[in-house]
């Protein structure tokens, strides 16, 4: 008698893309838990159930690690922003293009690449005048100033990524653009590099103490499957 091979389907990485199944969300909770309660997370979502779970469900349609998505998403004057490699790195993964190049001089640039049917592609050419008009150059301690060259590269990918990948964007601009552009009108500046005292407040005593109650429950993520959980546990 042949032997007959049965298999199991188990949950797969992209596990967490519908947050409206409540199994999904449990199970999104148990991983933001543990994620958040990291030394090594950035500190805008330590303690922060919240944004790790926004980062889970972006990881989830990017096809990438949440670390990942955490360590590159940025909240600049109040506006979500990928880090410049990020995009560079994503649109290079993403399987549409052969990887980015770059048409130079010294005062100006260009991304461009071929598609997979070997059309080539070109983004805006962006220019030191160009940054000087807009005002980017201008701004206190602006890139422009220092590193022009990585610069323009980093704003020609970006606006080569809004306009043939803006799905793999997500419709985000960089951090160097958000930091150029500005807050809003009448918004207060912050100080983008330091968000922990904005986001914990007067509540972080409070929350402090609930982190370290989550550090004692967390499981250990990286050993085998998450299980949905317990019908009788309380969800936070």
């Amino acid at each position: 008698m042949k032997n007959e091979i049965t298999t199991t389907t188990s949950q797969p990485i992209g596990m967490f893309d519908n947050l409206t199944d409540m199994t999904c969300f449990d199970n999104a909770q148990r991983m933001a838990k543990a994620l958040m309660s990291s030394p090594i997370v950035p500190k805008e979502y330590s303690g922060n159930i919240g944004s790790t779970l926004i980062a889970i469900e972006m990881a989830t349609r990017l096809h990438v690690s949440p670390l990942t998505v955490m360590q590159n998403l940025h909240i600049i004057h109040g506006r979500p922003s990928w880090s410049s490699q990020f995009i560079i790195s994503a649109i290079n993964a993403c399987g549409r293009f052969k990887p980015l190049r770059y048409e130079k001089t010294d005062t100006s640039c260009r991304a461009w690449t071929t598609d997979s049917e070997g059309e080539r592609l070109e983004g805006p050419m962006v220019t030191l005048e160009m940054a000087k008009a807009e005002g980017w150059s201008t701004k206190n301690g602006s890139k422009w100033k220092t590193m022009p060259e990585l610069m323009l590269m980093y704003r020609s990918a970006s606006m080569f990524g809004r306009l043939y990948a803006p799905d793999v964007l997500m419709g985000m601009y960089d951090e160097h653009e958000n930091r150029d552009i500005g807050p809003a009108a009448g918004e207060k500046e912050v100080n983008t590099n330091d968000l922990s005292a904005e986001i914990m407040g007067e509540d972080e005593p409070q929350i402090q103490e609930e982190v370290s109650e989550i550090k004692e429950e967390v499981v250990d993520i990286f050993e085998g499957e998450i299980m949905p959980a317990n019908q009788n546990q309380e969800v936070i």
